[in-house]
């Protein structure tokens, strides 16, 4: 692993573990031994960490997004699967979302990543449902402004859970992601057909 992954690597682990308004370029240097000015040699400021990191979650889920856009034949399980994974990587970089409006505010660089995001989601998950639509999986005649609206519902649950937890249920890392990757499941479940609402229950319904 190079310097500059090491650094991203470390400094993700120290800002997830110990918060990451405590966390500065110099212990992140201290944990990995190495001198502040060869952290710097990379990174000019933490804020250029934290840049990096969101564009390693960006490409972790345009991965994630991709498959499933890609997948001919979806199915209430594809969706599961899409809808668990994605919470996993979430976890995995939960110090964003703990802190995502400071973070969006101090480095305006990713604010504008995240509303160009939002606009290509919102176009990739309508294509995506209309598959669901076509597939069976979803009903034919759910109207258009709640289509319209659940991509929102979406980004709504997925930004927030993190946060919600920590202040609530404080479920751990496994726990926490079956019980709000099903929350957001379950949003699904007015809009799948008949048959797939039965499946659901005998599959997904605790």
């Amino acid at each position: 692993m190079k310097t500059k992954e090491r650094i991203t690597a470390t400094a993700l682990q120290l800002f997830n573990d110990q918060g990451y308004n405590t966390i500065t370029t110099r212990h992140i240097a201290a944990e990995m031994n190495i001198s502040p000015g060869n952290l710097h040699y990379h990174f000019k400021h933490s804020e250029d960490i934290v840049k990096a990191i969101f564009s390693e979650l960006i490409i972790e889920m345009d991965e994630m997004m991709n498959k499933l856009y890609e997948t001919k034949a979806k199915t209430l399980e594809s969706l599961y699967h899409f809808t668990f994974h994605t919470y996993e990587i979430f976890y995995s970089y939960r110090f964003l979302f703990l802190n995502f409006v400071d973070i969006l505010k101090k480095i305006p660089e990713i604010e504008v990543l995240y509303e160009k995001i939002n606009m290509e989601r919102k176009i990739e998950f309508q294509s995506i449902f209309s598959d669901f639509q076509k597939n069976k999986i979803f009903q034919d005649n759910i109207p258009d402004f709640i289509i319209e609206n659940l991509s929102t519902q979406i980004f709504i649950i997925a930004d927030n859970w993190i946060s919600y937890n920590s202040l609530t249920l404080k479920l751990p890392k496994e726990e926490a992601i079956q019980h709000y990757s099903l929350i957001q499941m379950n949003l699904f479940y007015p809009l799948l057909s008949v048959e797939q609402q039965e499946l659901y229950q005998l599959n997904y319904i605790q």
